[in-house]
C-alpha cells in the first residue's frame, strides 16, 4: 500500500515534462502527507492542470462520503473490475507528484515497525499513477478526490512490504493522462513495479509515525545504534 509520502519539488520539474501544464496551485514543501489531506494532483479534464484533490477517492455514485476513507489505494490487478475504480480508470486518470514515500517494515521479534523513506537515487521528483473522481453532495457541494494505484513490490520494496505505489516513467505521463486513451491493455501494462536499480530505501526515525510531524526531520536517515 501507500499511506504516507513527501513532496518538496518545483513546478518547473513537471512543466518541462508536460507542455501546456497549467499550475493552479503548487503547495509549499510537505514531508509527511497523510490520507484525507489535500494533495497535489495533475489531471486532464478539458485542460491539463495541477490542482488539489482530497486523498481518498469518493466514487461519484457514493451516498456516504466516508467511503473515501477506505479508498486511498487502488490495486492495479482489480482496477478494471472494482465499481469504485473502473470508470475513473477509463476516463479520469491522474498523476500525483512526489519526492518520496514511506513504508514500514515488520521484523520478527520487534514490537515496532521500522519506517523507510523510498526515493529516486537521482534525487529527482517522480509521479504516482492515480485516479480521480468528482463527488457531489446532496447540498450541492463538490469534492475532487483521488487514489494512488499500487502493484507488487520490486526488489528494494520486497524486504519492506508486499505492495508499492505504481511509479510512472516520464515517457508515460501524457499517455496516462489522455482521457481519450481507450487501449486498456496498454494502460494496464504501465502499472508495474518501477525498476529497483533507480531507487533507494533509507531507514528514517520514528518522527514520521505521527502525521502531525511535517518537517524535514521525517526524511532524515536514522542514526545507526
Amino acid at each position: 500500500m501507500c499511506g504516507r509520502f513527501a513532496l518538496a519539488a518545483n513546478s518547473e520539474d513537471f512543466m518541462a515534462l508536460l507542455p501546456g501544464l497549467k499550475i493552479e496551485i503548487w503547495p509549499e514543501p510537505r514531508y509527511n502527507i497523510a490520507p484525507q489531506q489535500n494533495i497535489l494532483t495533475i489531471l486532464h479534464d478539458g485542460s491539463l492542470r495541477a490542482t488539489l484533490t482530497r486523498w481518498g477517492l469518493i466514487p461519484s455514485w457514493a451516498r456516504d462520503p466516508s467511503l473515501g476513507n477506505r479508498m486511498i489505494n487502488a490495486r492495479s490487478e482489480t482496477i478494471r473490475d472494482k465499481a469504485s475504480f473502473k470508470k475513473p480508470f477509463r476516463r479520469q486518470r491522474c498523476l500525483i507528484p512526489v519526492s518520496g514515500f514511506y513504508e514500514w517494515q515488520t521484523l520478527p521479534g520487534l514490537k515496532h515497525k521500522i519506517p523507510y523513506y523510498i526515493k529516486m537515487r537521482s534525487g529527482n521528483p517522480f509521479a504516482f499513477a492515480g485516479l480521480w473522481d468528482l463527488w457531489r453532495g446532496a447540498g450541492g457541494g463538490e469534492v475532487l478526490t483521488s487514489t494512488i494505484i499500487t502493484t507488487g513490490p520490486n526488489k528494494i520494496m520486497a524486504s519492506i512490504h508486499n505492495r508499492m505505489p505504481v511509479i510512472l516513467p516520464p515517457s508515460a505521463y501524457e499517455t496516462w493522462l489522455k482521457a481519450g486513451e481507450t487501449d486498456e491493455e496498454m494502460l494496464i501494462s504501465l502499472l508495474k513495479p518501477y525498476p529497483a536499480e533507480e531507487m533507494e530505501a533509507v531507514k528514517v526515525t520514528a518522527a514520521v509515525n505521527n502525521p502531525s510531524n511535517d518537517s524535514p526531520d521525517c526524511i532524515h536517515p536514522a542514526t545507526m545504534s
